[in-house]
């Protein structure tokens, strides 16, 4: 194959789609049954980072924009706007939660299948990356394995998405993980769905108590005993339909996302957190006392593991100095939300600007393998920049610019670190991304 992705998620979804497109054929590689990623296997149905606040921009378009506006005209997503109440069924008090893309991941996963079959992407599902052949610097084959054994793919290209910079950890890459004093990482979350939630009970008791995240009321339950989870605060996102609500509330401190004990350990202390949480809101929430439960998420909520060490790397400094790079390929809305490893509901980055963090080219290509490249969340930033880049539309801003990238890798023969960043620019803008912000 010219290209091999591995990682369906949105930063995979984006590249196989945007190399398809520019005529490379390609092979999409993902572990879960449905691609799709954080948003569909995780649960967390609300693509995030793609418009302003306001919801009168988009800051993220190409592949993006067009998914997400397909979704919504089959009534598989919303594209939601401000209410002017304080109650936003979306986001609560309004802000980039309400101009993220709620959807329903069952359709979503149908949606994307279909989107595949369309671009002649073929994908290997239930398929998961498990080593990569490297000799004189390159990647030439990738070892993978499902159902049929294990299997070695050979690779022109290769794009790591992931999230976890596995190819690039097992091919011998530079990466760093979690905090620099001590590696901690942010929590892990487990999502679940509930259906039947009276969301006009909710709305008024938000409306009246001024507390969409219930602060006060797990503040009293925490003092009878009854509330003993870690995190202090309530996060549901109404999703597609009226009624049916992601809960994002459950935050598991101490998980690694690399480590297979670790993972396992997060699956059934989250599991067991459902049900207690869930209990807890029928009884103590205003419009959840018929609260069913629709679906728990079959896959933890990762936040951050591994970065790669890039050919350029951004900081925190750049970004709050509103430094211009001649490679930006993609921006992100959101803000700068990375919870503090054992304190979860405290977010030492809040209140930082500016409101739209660019994305280098650069910092997406690693060094050491010259025909690999790693869009998402791996990419080569400072920790607290991941905040605002790890969230799914500047993923998949990520993965457009890789997968449109591998042309010039293939068709030239270069590494990725010599593609010219003007032409991918050009060729990006002219296929509706963003790459320019005032």
């Amino acid at each position: 194959y010219d290209v091999v992705v591995c990682g369906g998620g949105p930063a995979g979804v984006a590249a196989a789609l945007a190399a398809r497109r520019a005529g490379l054929t390609v092979l999409l590689v993902e572990g879960q049954g449905q691609l799709g990623g954080m948003g569909i296997s995780a649960l967390v149905s609300h693509w995030l980072g793609g418009r302003t606040s306001d919801c009168k921009q988009w800051v993220v378009g190409g592949i993006f924009r067009s998914l997400a506006e397909g979704a919504a005209e089959r009534g598989i997503a919303l594209i939601p706007k401000p209410t002017g109440a304080k109650y936003q069924p979306h986001g609560w008090l309004g802000g980039q939660l309400t101009a993220g893309i709620p959807f329903d991941p069952y359709r979503m996963a149908a949606y994307l299948d279909e989107r595949m079959l369309e671009a002649g992407v073929e994908v290997r599902l239930l398929t998961h990356f498990v080593d990569a052949t490297v000799e004189a610097g390159r990647i030439t084959h990738v070892l993978l394995f499902n159902k049929s054994g294990m299997t070695a793919v050979q690779a022109r290209t290769v794009v790591d998405a992931t999230g976890d910079a596995d190819v690039a950890a097992r091919s011998g890459c530079e990466v760093l993980q979690g905090r620099e004093e001590d590696g901690l990482m942010t929590p892990a979350s487990r999502i679940f769905h509930v259906s039947h939630v009276d969301q006009d009970a909710l709305a008024a008791a938000v409306e009246r108590d001024n507390s969409p995240r219930f602060k006060e009321q797990i503040a009293a339950l925490r003092a009878t005993g009854e509330w003993t989870f870690p995190y202090e605060i309530f996060i549901s996102v109404q999703l597609e339909e009226k009624g049916t609500l992601m809960i994002n509330t459950i935050r598991l401190v101490g998980i690694n996302g690399t480590d297979g004990a670790s993972v396992s350990e997060g699956m059934i202390r989250g599991r067991a957190e459902v049900q207690k949480l869930l209990a807890l809101m029928r009884k103590h929430f205003p419009g959840f006392d018929q609260a069913r439960l629709k679906t728990v998420a079959p896959l933890l909520g990762v936040r951050e593991t591994r970065r790669i060490r890039g050919v350029a790397t951004l900081s925190l400094e750049s970004v709050a100095q509103g430094e211009k790079f001649d490679d930006v390929i993609g921006f992100s809305a959101y803000g700068w939300d990375l919870p503090d490893p054992k304190r979860p509901s405290d977010n030492p980055g809040h209140g930082r600007k500016p409101p739209v963090v660019p994305i280098p080219y650069r910092t997406l290509v690693p060094r050491g393998v010259t025909n690999l490249i790693c869009p998402g969340r791996a990419l080569s930033v400072e920790r607290p920049v991941l905040g605002p880049l790890r969230v799914m539309a500047p993923c998949m801003a990520m993965g457009e610019a890789a997968g449109q990238a591998a042309l010039q890798a293939v068709g030239e023969g270069r590494s990725f670190a010599e593609v010219d960043p003007v032409r991918l620019r050009r060729e990006l803008a002219e296929n509706n991304a963003v790459v320019e912000w005032k």
